[in-house]
């Protein structure tokens, strides 16, 4: 306890002496998941899904639009249809494929310091991704540009709970949309010192990551095939199809040895049966489908097994999240990824319009349910509103309160002698308190987690202050971590040759979608 205590009051004299000024948190850290998993399904039932899903692969199929993907699977014994792009394929080859997987690795970024461990009982949280709006109490809800973009990797790189940037925090919809990559990468790199994941349409854009993340790491492509630095994440267009662009982006992240996420878009009701039971069975058969793919180009290429099963309002036909079903899927996700050896990708979504009561519920629900099946990577954590179409930056603040105080909770319990204080139960008479006990005042600065968005004032005072909500407390805090932002430093001449790849490629690009050949090792 005194060395955490002692590494807190560091970063505050730290903090002071930069002139950082932004809301006070917690430090950079590992999370690990002392708990045991929550296993809600038997060995048996597992085993049930694991065979259901078999059935699905072998008696149905998936339709697989690339005719090169489609002959990866031909020549590891599918039953290939060119007319339908339907492929078949037995559990023996499946299983024989996937488990040249890895059960951990490690993705470093450009600052080492900021590498993360996928698998076992670690925790990622990730920045919102993908959104193609973007709010604030200030300026209103909005299509997203460029500027949000760089707005929310700041926030991003500020907050130290966040541990990864998904694809595109917002969609920079000013931008034109076969080059905006190049542009957003090199935020995610000038910006930013974190892992950071490449957009998956196709494989240019996916080669285009790894060449700058090499770049701005001053290794070469060949360096990063042992030691990865970044990820993708495809999905399956549920229901049982890979589409070109989604296999494209694996295949091109398999070869150059980087990391793949490979996550069925299966909402209940709509795109896959309207039971737990068959969501569960088709998520599987599409997410191993998608994850021998990755190991038929690099056998141990790094890949992660992704879930994103929730339901939708079947009055609607609107996407739901934060639900029981949605937590109960997210908890077995677990179960079923380590059930293969793989590690696990979730996430913390909500369907809310506002940054309300329910935007909070409903998040800490999934959230739970990560947390409880022991997700590796947690996307969607601290950002999402509207069921993905905006990115809101006072979302964001909530969120990174409630990830904080759930790494607090992760934190094992110091039951050393000190901690027990016994003397000072002794020194306490009965009836007394320990408001002035030496235990208390050695410890009281970091006896318990500080919120940043929470207000404990008693009523009076809470009115006299302006009477804020959370909501409106949480603006106040993303514009003062922007006023404290400063980006990490990188090498200038690191700099020059990342805007001369970026020149050279929109020049290749022009009017055209980036491609790449995919190269198979």
């Amino acid at each position: 306890m005194a060395e955490a205590t002692a590494r807190r009051r560091r970063r505050r004299a730290h903090d002071h002496q930069s002139g950082n000024t932004g809301p006070e948190q917690l430090p950079w850290r590992h999370i690990v998941n002392p708990n045991p998993p929550l296993a809600p399904l038997s060995a048996e039932q597992l085993a049930e899904i694991h065979d259901m899903s078999m059935r699905i692969l072998e008696d149905h199929g998936i339709e697989v639009v690339s005719d090169r993907a489609r002959d990866l699977y031909r020549k590891a014994g599918a039953v290939v249809d060119d007319d339908t792009h339907i492929v078949r394929i037995g559990r023996e080859a499946v299983m024989e494929t996937i488990a040249k997987a890895p059960d951990t690795f490690t993705l470093t970024p450009r600052n080492p310091e900021r590498a993360i461990e996928i698998g076992g009982n670690t925790i990622n949280f990730g920045l919102v991704s993908g959104p193609p709006n973007v709010h604030d109490r200030v300026s209103g809800r909005r299509p997203g540009n460029f500027d949000d973009y760089q707005t929310l990797i700041k926030l991003g790189q500020h907050f130290n709970i966040i541990h990864f940037f998904g694809n595109q925090a917002v969609a920079p919809t000013d931008m034109p949309p076969n080059s905006r990559h190049l542009d957003t990468y090199r935020v995610n790199l000038m910006l930013s010192d974190k892992v950071f994941s490449a957009v998956s349409i196709g494989s240019g854009r996916t080669r285009d990551a790894v060449e700058m993340i090499a770049i701005a790491r001053g290794k070469s492509l060949a360096d990063l095939v042992d030691e990865p630095a970044t990820f993708t994440n495809i999905n399956v267009n549920s229901p049982r199809k890979l589409d070109t662009e989604m296999a494209d982006g694996a295949m091109q992240m398999a070869a150059l040895g980087q990391a793949t996420i490979v996550t069925p878009f299966t909402l209940m009701g709509a795109m896959t049966p309207v039971t737990l039971a068959g969501a569960l069975a088709q998520q599987n058969a599409e997410a191993l489908f998608g994850i021998m793919l990755t190991q038929l180009v690099r056998p141990g290429a790094p890949v992660i097994y992704g879930a994103f099963t929730s339901n939708v309002d079947l009055r609607s036909g609107a996407p739901a999240f934060g639900t029981p079903e949605n937590g109960k899927a997210n908890v077995i996700g677990g179960q079923l990824a380590r059930w293969y050896g793989l590690p696990y990708r979730t996430s913390a979504c909500n369907a809310s319009n506002c940054v309300d009561a329910q935007a909070v519920y409903e998040t800490e629900m999934a959230l739970w349910g990560a947390v409880m099946g022991h997700g590796n990577v947690v996307y969607h954590a601290a950002g999402w509103l509207e069921g993905g179409l905006v990115a809101s930056f006072e979302k964001l603040i909530v969120d990174v309160e409630m990830l904080q105080a759930m790494a607090e909770f992760l934190k094992p319990i110091d039951l050393s002698r000190d901690a027990f204080g016994i003397e000072a139960i002794g020194d306490v008479d009965p009836g007394g308190h320990f408001f002035g006990s030496p235990h208390t005042l050695e410890r009281y600065r970091d006896a318990f987690y500080e919120p940043i968005v929470s207000d404990w004032q008693n009523n009076e005072n809470w009115q006299q202050a302006g009477g804020k909500d959370g909501t409106e407390r949480a603006t106040a805090l993303w514009q003062a971590a922007l006023e404290a932002f400063e980006a990490p430093a990188i090498d200038p001449g690191r700099v020059e040759a990342l805007d001369a790849y970026i020149a050279q490629r929109k020049l290749e690009i022009g009017d055209d979608e980036p491609t790449s050949p995919i190269e198979l090792p």
